[in-house]
């Protein structure tokens, strides 16, 4: 098998959720074109931007309803007033947050599917491009929508919760929903329409301009999700589908007690049992709508970490054997020409087999330069121990703390090797040096946050993982980088041959 072709070059980290608009999130629409220019104009090349798919409870796409399906809150409601669908009196008649440099989640949920169906009720469902859409996405589409229309008739409660019947899928039971909740399903799927034709319109547009755009897709998936919903059988679940382990993180530097997550865990017997179809179609999917496809959590595919799900802390987990090659050759053919990248980082401790299945899969892994100043000059995120070109390096994540937050509190001795190495000797020349290390180091890919390209700080930090509450809700204000600094992000472009 050959190596996909990365092409050299640099890149920015910003969810479409974080750009700035009128109705309290960011949108496929003109601020997400802006964004693309800018990009052009940074003389970059990639554009990070984190999982896309329907948030639940606590607000994170990596917990979606549907591992296919797009966020309804990212459809840009101008643009549906362009096709005639809305009136932008009806857009400003609804509360949509307060505070412009955040997401008010509880506004978007009360309000924004209100709005979503006023544009429904004009839509002509016998349209063909609409009833092509519906005909070719038929393997997820019909299930998400049933699943949707199901959990809007109960509340919104998990599915967890519905009639047996319901719950256990029975034949009867669903066709009695389908027939009941026609209209609803119809919106859902609606919402969907709209989604992919904005989101294949704004990469037609990047891909126009030069620039491509790297999707996330999470290991794991919601346990109320319709995936798990649908294929109950392929996960460890009893017989009332709740699950006895759950997925997470080991205790290490970043968390003493571990993380758990809550997502169920594979059944890997039973989905290879069907040559790993749902992964298959998952990234078959996902390879129309990303240049790139980044793949989190990659130690997953060799080992599971597994915790009891009344488990007060992830100490109690244990690890089960992952899928291994069987499931990156089956994602290998699924993508076809797509690049995968990986989040190979495990922790303090590296997981046996995990470097091994990166090299097997011919997936670039990724470094992370906050990681690599623990003052071991043997530290694999140092970029002089980057062995070959075929990585990717960010500075910082969206899941770690903003460069500037990282460093505040530490002391100079703990800064000592960081000012040898970055040839700086303030913290405040921090942010500018990481970056630097990252687009001179050999990583093809050098992606850096829009948060610390602004040198903001934890004010500004994305996601604290394993916390509820103020995550996903960073935006990115209507103020522009100034000159200088677009001039400085365009010379190390240029250095460095990104």
């Amino acid at each position: 098998m050959t190596t996909r072709e990365i092409i050299r070059g640099s890149g920015i980290l910003l969810a479409i959720s974080s750009l700035p608009s009128s109705y309290g999130i960011g949108t496929l629409g003109k601020a997400a074109y802006g964004f693309v220019d800018l990009l052009v104009d940074l003389k970059q090349k990639y554009w990070q931007v984190l999982p896309i798919g329907p948030t639940s409870f606590g607000d994170s796409p990596y917990q979606s309803l549907s591992v296919f399906a797009g966020n309804p809150y990212l459809i840009d409601l101008d643009v549906l007033v362009e096709e005639g669908l809305l009136k932008t009196e009806e857009i400003t008649s609804f509360q949509w947050g307060k505070d412009s440099s955040g997401i008010d989640y509880g506004a978007m949920y009360e309000n924004r599917f209100r709005v979503l169906k006023m544009a429904f009720q004009r839509f002509d469902q016998e349209a063909e491009e609409f009833q092509q859409f519906r005909e070719e996405n038929n393997y997820w589409l019909s299930e998400y929508s049933l699943f949707m229309a199901i959990k809007t008739q109960h509340n919104d409660e998990s599915w967890l919760t519905w009639e047996k019947e319901i719950r256990k899928k029975q034949p009867v039971a669903l066709e009695k929903c389908r027939k009941g909740l026609y209209n609803e399903i119809s919106f859902w799927e609606f919402c969907q329409f709209e989604f992919y034709r904005q989101w294949q319109k704004l990469r037609s547009y990047a891909n126009s301009r030069g620039i491509k755009l790297i999707g996330d897709i999470s290991f794991y998936v919601g346990l109320d999700s319709a995936d798990v919903w649908a294929r109950q059988e392929e996960f460890l679940l009893d017989e009332d589908g709740k699950p006895s382990v759950v997925a997470g993180a080991v205790p290490d530097r970043f968390s003493e007690s571990g993380q758990i997550w809550g997502n169920p865990i594979y059944n890997w017997n039973e989905m290879e049992r069907n040559d790993f179809e749902w992964w298959r179609k998952r990234i078959e999917n996902r390879a129309k709508l990303f240049d790139l496809i980044r793949m989190d959590h990659f130690v997953g595919m060799v080992k599971d970490y597994t915790i009891p799900v009344d488990a007060k802390d992830a100490s109690q987990g244990k690890w089960l054997k992952g899928p291994g090659r069987k499931l990156t050759d089956v994602i290998n053919v699924a993508a076809g020409t797509v690049p995968i990248l990986a989040d190979d980082f495990g922790g303090r401790t590296p997981i046996p087999g995990v470097k091994k299945l990166l090299n097997k899969a011919h997936w670039p892994g990724m470094k992370v330069l906050i990681f690599a100043f623990d003052g071991d000059t043997a530290n694999e995120h140092l970029p002089h121990n980057f062995q070959d070109h075929y990585n990717v390096v960010y500075a910082g994540t969206h899941d770690n703390e903003t460069i500037v937050g990282h460093f505040r509190d530490k002391t100079e001795y703990e800064l000592a090797y960081l000012y040898e190495y970055l040839n700086i000797s303030s913290k405040e020349e921090i942010p500018d040096a990481l970056i630097r290390a990252a687009y001179a180091s050999t990583a093809d890919l050098a992606i850096i946050q829009m948060q610390d390209v602004l040198r903001l700080g934890n004010e500004a930090r994305m996601n604290a993982p394993s916390t509820v509450g103020y995550n996903w809700r960073w935006r990115l204000g209507k103020e522009q980088l100034s000159e200088e600094r677009r001039a400085w992000i365009r010379n190390l472009a240029a250095v460095y041959r990104r």
